[in-house]
């Protein structure tokens, strides 16, 4: 990853998606931004100029999703690689109570995984070697309403994710999905036991293998709150 590339993070506020901007910024790459407020957000942007593009983060309203890729148009007029950051509590409102907040995650973050590869998909196109990661924890990828039920795109996010690949490779464009091992159906045959990741090590893993473009692969956290922190 030596040639600069542009990337859309979202999630990026804190935890995982906050060491993904700091390390492509690092490595001399554009990075547009979509997360809360955060003073290490403002520090990166202080440091690297235009090489870092804040975006709207409420993601899962469609039209705060519309407008961040107006503005990656508008900056840049394509987009190489878009990485969802799926797991993110940045959607979750004041006040929900207690028993909904689970709920209320994987819903947000199934709609903001729409609205942002819907959005951003024109961008894609016009990108060098386009290319999508999803990355799911074990909340985000939980299955809405009766896990009974047949798992499909309405339901879950990282079915939907997988249904949209063969689409987005007849578009030249690549898809990694990043989840936890899934007892039901799962993407290797040996067992992905949870390791103590940190934001940076899982930061670095995951753009080390971006470029293998490989369509699935295990993540399993030991703290998801040390990638994820929950916030409220």
């Amino acid at each position: 990853m030596n040639d600069s590339r542009s990337f859309w993070i979202t999630g990026a506020g804190n935890g995982l998606g906050l060491a993904l901007v700091e390390r492509l910024l690092e490595n001399g790459h554009r990075v547009a931004a979509s997360g809360k407020e955060c003073d290490a957000l403002d520090a990166l942007g202080m440091r690297h100029g235009s090489q870092l593009l804040r975006l709207p983060w409420q993601l899962h309203e469609e039209g705060q999703a519309s407008r961040a890729t107006e503005q990656i148009c508008h900056a840049w007029c394509s987009l190489d690689v878009l990485i969802i950051n799926a797991g993110t509590s940045d959607y979750l409102a004041a006040g929900v109570p207690d028993d909904q907040v689970l709920e209320t995650i994987v819903n947000d973050n199934l709609l903001a995984t729409e609205h942002c590869l819907n959005s951003a998909l024109p961008l894609l196109k016009q990108g060098y070697q386009p290319q999508v990661m999803v990355v799911f924890n074990r909340y985000s990828a939980l299955q809405l309403y009766s896990p009974t039920q047949v798992t499909s795109g309405w339901n879950s996010a990282v079915q939907w994710s997988r249904e949209q690949r063969a689409n987005l490779k007849s578009q030249g464009i690549d898809l990694t999905v990043v989840a936890p091992q899934s007892l039901k159906t799962p993407v290797t045959p040996v067992k992905a036991a949870p390791s103590e990741w940190t934001p940076q090590s899982a930061a670095d893993e995951l753009l080390n293998r971006l470029p293998l473009r490989e369509p699935e692969l295990v993540l399993e956290v030991m703290d998801i709150s040390s990638l994820w922190p929950l916030s409220r």
